[in-house]
């Protein structure tokens, strides 16, 4: 019986080659991006999976709560790990870890330097490998890092250093200040769907800051991990956690109502308050997003297959009555076309399958390349093609097979069968439906390009135009060469000025601290502080509104402040806030200008008070305001001056425009993809219309023949024939324009700045949805108003 049926199938889709042709692509295109959609999905979702009692592992975080802000940090203090060791009787394991950049040097046998680099390095209890579950490939947990200056190495690392993981065991490399470190043991690399992308760990004995004690001092890279005893659950630490944070913070009156909390292993990735090691990060809002995009395509998909073969129906009513007289059933009749939507929707995956190999690079080069999607990367994939065929094959067949099989045999021989209202309004509902989700999508899309093209363009309060910030050595000895360097750089061609500072304007490199004004405590928000030298107001063109700058020379620690500290601070006339005493983290500063509000974050966050001060110690970079007209020269050579100068550093260099681009990755990405899937669905639509268009004229040839014959132009034909599918589209407007200005308020909202929503979205995606359908439905529409109406008539 199934091989009948799937033989009967076939014949019928061959026989309807153009509706079949349009099913297909059709469903292949909306399967294989509801496909792609879930490969990226798996992959997100896989992150920090499979890890021995991953529901056991907690990163300890810290949180603060002001009067005005709250904030949020994935470090915590020096001094917790080896605190919560002893005060927490239901943790197993505490493990600390702390993420630094340093240049590595490796030496060979004969003493030859073979690789010099900056890299990412860590600092790591043996505990922490113990938490993680890390494999050794040499060495053990426990041991491999127990005594200072060993470090263990990734296998990938220990084969770029050494040649081979064998070769590297004994061996020794420089990091930093680390002169010597043995390596003591090899694991294997870390996967790809890793908050920890750990390839070079240095024994936390190494570590600097791991004696201090100093509660309220808190750096986003120094985290600690613990492990739960067996059969505790996190709730059952709940009152031990309080009487830590009350013992550490309350009773010590540290600021800011600083507290520590747990959070799972398994929301690391998705958090939008806590950044992690890997620096890769997505809200669930994204991922829940993009699973609706999904279905909105495969429902679209679907509601052109019942539209066509509903539509198409009348066709095969013969073909039903025959059926019904000689002893069929309804079951058989259902069977045999759920079977055919079945071979449609199964030839529809194999294409959709290549479709999705062609268009998975260029995901993977949307992404920049962080991530290796594959098709066959795990088995949930093919557990969801499969459950894709079914679902498809059961929404998109069954009221299709439960009309075709209902028709009356006598009515069906005799080719009277007619659809009637009910079938006739169940299509309109679903074309509603599916330009409804259409016109969503476009008016998301152009509102989304909007508010990038806004990001874009918004003046930042500072120039970005031709400004490089290159990388400044810490150690002592480059110090003393910072003067001479800034003199030799000044007289190179292109070079118009240079400012020692810690960062650029805008950068999320936050350093802030709470202070005291005027010798009054502030509860209200931290000021964010940047220490620069007075070159750093020429290079970014900021603008100063009162008081002066402060000189290299000065005596006294000068600093400048922003209009939004006065703000905050209630200070309406600039010139009351000079000459007074700003106590920030010990740093006493005479306030000696203010200069003029410039975004120091992403435009998403509001503005901070910032301080901007000397510290001639922690100048990380230099920043570079060159000559456009020769910028590419310049920077040749002052890459030559760099080296030259501090031979044994690692020359690094980026544009302060590209930085502040990439702050955006996120919804880059995610405007890239609605515009695309957006296009897939407007085309799916459209194929799905031009084929409903192609029928009803069919149908209706009779009608048109009489018509022409009568005196009707061939304008009132088309017009008659394009009537009822332009008021579904405007009717899909009215519907999708709340549903479409909710999505994009929601949207908006995370942006601290954000353009305004006004009315020509909409009516920009009112325009082109029923441009799109009257050229589309015209076009088959004309070709059936000019058919001669004699062979017309003789045909009927």
């Amino acid at each position: 019986m199934f091989k009948l049926n799937l033989k009967i199938a076939l014949r019928s889709l061959w026989k309807y080659k153009g509706y079949t042709l349009i099913n297909v692509l059709g469903l292949s295109i909306g399967m294989a991006s509801c496909i792609l959609i879930f490969v990226f999905i798996r992959y997100q979702l896989s992150f920090d999976e499979g890890y021995k009692n991953e529901d056991r592992i907690f990163r300890v975080v810290t949180n603060w709560k002001y009067n005005a802000f709250d904030d949020y940090s994935s470090g915590v203090p020096a001094p917790f790990p080896a605190a919560a060791r002893a005060e927490f009787a239901g943790l197993e394991k505490v493990g600390a870890i702390v993420k630094r950049g340093a240049i590595v040097h490796v030496n060979d046998e004969a003493g030859k330097e073979v690789f010099k680099n900056k890299e990412a390095v860590y600092y790591a209890e043996p505990d922490f490998f113990d938490i993680i579950g890390v494999k050794w490939l040499y060495g053990k947990t426990g041991i491999a890092l127990k005594e200072p200056n060993t470090v263990a190495l990734s296998v990938s690392k220990a084969i770029q250093f050494f040649g081979s993981a064998e070769k590297a065991i004994g061996r020794s490399i420089a990091s930093g200040n680390n002169k010597s470190l043995r390596v003591t043991g090899i694991f294997k690399d870390m996967p790809q769907n890793s908050s920890f992308p750990l390839q070079v760990v240095i024994s936390y004995e190494n570590y600097r800051n791991k004696n201090q004690v100093n509660w309220d001092a808190v750096n986003s890279s120094s985290s600690c991990y613990v492990l739960l005893k067996t059969g505790l659950k996190v709730t059952d630490l709940e009152k031990a956690l309080a009487a830590f944070n009350q013992r550490h913070y309350r009773e010590n009156h540290v600021s800011g109502n600083q507290v520590n909390a747990f959070q799972p292993l398994k929301e690391i990735h998705f958090s939008e308050l806590y950044d992690n090691f890997a620096g890769n990060t997505i809200g669930k809002r994204e991922i829940y997003g993009l699973g609706i995009i999904g279905l909105f395509l495969l429902l679209t998909a679907c509601i052109n297959f019942i539209n066509l073969s509903t539509a198409q129906s009348v066709n095969r009513s013969k073909e039903v009555g025959v059926r019904k007289v000689i002893g069929g059933e309804r079951s058989q009749l259902m069977l045999q076309f759920l079977m055919e939507t079945f071979a449609l929707s199964f030839i529809a995956l194999i294409v959709a399958c290549a479709l999705t190999e062609l268009a998975l690079p260029f995901m993977t080069n949307l992404l920049k390349g962080d991530v290796n999607l594959s098709l066959f990367s795990h088995p949930a994939i093919f557990v969801f093609m499969a459950l894709l065929v079914l679902l498809v094959s059961f929404f998109a067949g069954f009221y299709p097979a439960l009309i075709i099989s209902g028709f009356n045999p006598v009515l069906a021989i005799k080719n009277k069968v007619s659809l009637g209202n009910n079938g006739l309004s169940l299509r309109k509902v679903l074309v509603v439906v599916q330009f409804a989700i259409t016109i969503i999508l476009i008016i998301g899309t152009l509102v989304i390009m909007r508010q990038m093209e806004y990001m874009r363009k918004k003046p930042l309060g500072f120039d970005t135009n031709a400004v490089a910030m290159v990388n400044v050595p810490g150690d002592s000895l480059a110090r003393t060469k910072l003067s001479i360097f800034k003199e030799r750089a000044l007289k190179l061609p292109g070079v118009l000025s240079l400012s020692y500072c810690q960062t650029s304007p805008l950068s999320e490199d936050v350093n802030s601290t709470d202070f005291t004004f005027n010798n009054i405590k502030n509860h209200d928000f931290e000021v964010r502080t940047s220490r620069a030298d007075a070159d750093f107001f020429k290079v970014f063109n900021l603008k100063l509104i009162a008081g002066k700058l402060f000189k290299e020379s000065d005596t006294a620690n000068g600093c400048i402040v922003n209009e939004t500290f006065l703000k905050k601070m209630h200070i309406s006339n600039p010139d009351q806030a000079l000459g007074k005493v700003l106590d920030a983290s010990g740093n006493l500063l005479t306030v000696v200008g203010v200069v003029k509000d410039y975004n120091d974050k992403s435009l998403k966050e509001q503005i901070s008070g910032i301080a901007i001060f000397q510290g001639k110690q922690e100048y990380y970079s230099a920043a570079l305001k060159m000559d456009p007209r020769q910028l590419s020269s310049g920077m040749k050579e002052m890459q030559k001056l760099w080296n030259e100068t501090f031979p044994n550093g690692v020359y690094e260099m980026s544009f302060v425009d590209e930085e502040i681009n990439s702050y955006y990755d996120g919804e880059r990405i995610m405007g890239t993809l609605f515009k695309s899937f957006a296009g897939i669905i407007i085309f799916i639509s459209f194929i799905g219309l031009f084929g409903l268009i192609s029928f009803v004229a069919a149908q209706r040839t009779r009608e048109v023949a009489i018509r022409k014959i009568l005196g009707a132009t061939t304008y009132q034909l088309v017009n008659m024939l394009n009537n009822s599918f332009l008021q579904m589209v405007f009717v899909a407007n009215l519907i999708a324009w709340p549903l479409a200005y909710l999505f994009v308020s929601k949207w908006l909202a995370g942006f601290a700045y954000r353009v305004d929503i006004t009315v020509w979205p909409f009516v920009l995606a009112m325009c082109i949805s029923m441009v799109i359908t009257f050229v589309t439905v015209s076009l088959r529409s004309y070709k059936a108003a000019t058919s001669n109406a004699v062979n017309a008539l003789k045909y009927e």
